[in-house]
């Protein structure tokens, strides 16, 4: 059976403010939309489902994020995700730039969690918390000719 992936999705709190830090870094939006009724029930498991939702795709076309957030039910906050928490753990992306990266990030209140490290001369790569306390690798590799 092929199977492919197709996106990662996260609900957020401020969806706007969530597709200016994507956008920001490179993504684009493919589509915005506003969800709800009897089918969203059954695809997410929730009565009442009502959420509006975005599809942001990387440049290269392959890496696509779905953002959520929620109208009803509310949204249940939570502490954000530690790197060592079992669970949905983080999204990477890789930069030409991470220093260009880093900027833009740092516009939207954006920083590393404790630096940028360099992996044996093949990455520098640090980790940040996004809006809504996401975990967002970003990775740039040295050996790029």
């Amino acid at each position: 059976m092929p199977i492919k992936l197709e996106n990662v999705g996260i609900a957020v709190r401020d969806i706007d403010a969530t597709i200016a830090f994507f956008t920001d870094l490179g993504l684009t939006v493919l589509g915005r939309d506003t969800v709800s009724g009897e089918w969203a029930d059954t695809a997410v498991g929730l009565d009442g489902n009502h959420a509006k939702i975005a599809v942001l795709q990387t440049p290269d076309g392959h890496g696509r994020l779905e953002l959520f957030e929620y109208i009803h039910p509310d949204a249940i906050e939570t502490e954000p995700t530690l790197p060592n928490e079992i669970g949905m753990h983080r999204v990477a992306f890789s930069v030409d730039d991470i220093d260009e990266a880093l900027a833009i990030a740092a516009k939207h209140g954006c920083h590393p969690l404790r630096g940028v490290a360099t992996y044996e001369d093949v990455y520098k790569l640090t980790y940040l918390r996004g809006p809504s306390g996401i975990l967002v690798m970003l990775a740039q590799e040295l050996t790029k000719d």
